[in-house]
């Protein structure tokens, strides 16, 4: 059995979003080509920047149509993370709420891809 492991975003200019998602992901690429960049997020997962024009077969799908979901240990998290984003320019397209899966907010990168925060409620657990 296989684990997928790489999340591919299309973008308009790698460098811009590589420079995006270090911010936000206080951290730098591993890898970096004027056509892809490569962050290692933990746990054998990957998140790749893929210049959009370069991508075979070409890309139909517009961006925002998934979101990339990143899970916190709190509520306090999920506020520190949503404020550091904003003073970061993130444009913010839901504020904190608490919703039925937990507390969350949602930004986009300059694509427009969704990246939602959030921490789970009370009784949601992970599941492998």
């Amino acid at each position: 059995m296989f684990k997928p492991s790489t999340l591919l975003q299309y973008v308009r200019d790698v460098a811009a979003s590589a420079t995006f998602y270090s911010g936000i992901l206080g951290t730098p690429p591993v890898e970096q080509s004027p056509g892809f960049a490569l962050f290692l997020l933990g746990d054998g997962a990957a998140l790749g920047l893929w210049q959009r024009d370069d991508v075979q077969p070409p890309v139909i799908a517009e961006a925002g149509a998934a979101e990339l979901a990143m899970v916190v240990a709190d509520a306090a998290t999920v506020q520190r993370m949503h404020d550091e984003w904003r003073a970061l320019g993130v444009q913010i397209t839901q504020a904190p709420v608490t919703l039925e899966f937990g507390h969350t907010f949602v930004g986009v990168d300059p694509d427009g891809h969704r990246l939602r925060v959030y921490s789970r409620a009370e009784g949601m657990v992970a599941r492998d």
